[in-house]
């Protein structure tokens, strides 16, 4: 008997090996003219505006997107409760931003099938788990340094109550994004395995010079801490200058050219050439760069 793939594995066998993932969300909500000033920034729309962010889910799925990323990089308990709203009430929203993109997922797939025969993947959904710096909204997201009192069991204990409300609304995926040390990796690798989570996950982190991450630790140290944790589907970059995107695919998986200054649709051929199997937009990007993105790649298959 063969061993039965994950929801990732089984997405990307249909798409052909690479796979398209949204785009900067925060991004198209303001485009759209919501107001995120605030430091649970876009998952401030949980509480006052879900219709919209069900709104952006379906652009980039119209715009070929293969995976949803939820609302909820910034959604914290703490935060929640900063807003005067109770653990319960916290949990309750962490779960509407995977129900949001799922509806919005199922309500796209069911107007494909009464139209003609198209080219979309049905979508996964990946519920967004930020770092304990986006929380703090101080810029050490971008940092990693969270000072000395910040220890690996607190790390643990911020993030286990929203993990958990996360799984327990049933995603594809799990995605922790923008982890920007290898301690606060070492947190999230000893929870999936201590909550025996069974939901494939992903960890993105992001780089400031193609080789380390923003608190000075190299990427490969951090990959060694992945690869124990069987969890762990993919790891992957972001807020990162696309020009360091393909030296670190470089050295991770196989030898590419380098290349200059690019477009999108260039620089997705690259990374797909290179290696890279889910390739999306982060800050900045819109549905026209993941339709570009999806173009690119759906064209080469």
């Amino acid at each position: 008997m063969g061993v039965t793939k994950n929801a990732l594995e089984q997405l990307l066998e249909r798409a052909g090996g690479c796979a398209v993932i949204d785009g900067g969300f925060a991004t198209q909500l303001e485009a759209l003219g919501a107001d995120i000033n605030d430091p649970l920034w876009s998952a401030l729309c949980l509480i006052s505006n879900p219709d919209l962010i069900k709104k952006v889910h379906m652009q980039y799925l119209e715009a070929g997107a293969d995976v949803l990323i939820t609302s909820s990089y910034q959604a914290t308990i703490p935060g929640f409760l900063s807003k005067g709203l109770s653990i319960d009430e916290g949990e309750q929203l962490l779960q509407r931003s995977v129900k949001l993109a799922i509806e919005a997922r199922d309500n796209f797939w069911t107007l494909l099938q009464k139209g003609p025969k198209h080219g979309y993947n049905r979508a996964l959904v990946a519920a967004s788990i930020g770092s304990y710096g986006a929380y703090l909204a101080d810029g050490s997201e971008y940092s990693g340094l969270y000072g000395p009192d910040i220890v690996l069991d607190k790390l643990k204990d911020f993030h286990r109550r929203r993990l958990q409300a996360l799984v327990n609304a049933r995603p594809d995926l799990l995605a922790f994004e923008a982890i920007p040390n290898k301690l606060e990796a070492q947190a999230i690798v000893n929870l999936l395995d201590e909550q025996k989570v069974d939901i494939p996950s992903w960890i993105c982190f992001s780089s400031v010079d193609g080789n380390h991450i923003p608190s000075g630790d190299s990427f490969k140290e951090c990959f060694e801490i992945l690869n124990n944790c069987e969890t762990i589907s993919a790891v992957g970059v972001n807020c990162t200058s696309p020009h360091f995107i393909d030296k670190l695919i470089y050295e991770f998986k196989k030898p590419s050219e380098c290349f200059g200054d690019a477009s999108f649709e260039e620089l997705a051929r690259k990374w797909h050439e290179s290696g890279a199997n889910l390739i999306g937009g982060c800050c900045r990007t819109t549905p026209k760069t993941i339709r570009a993105i999806s173009k690119a790649l759906k064209q080469k298959k």
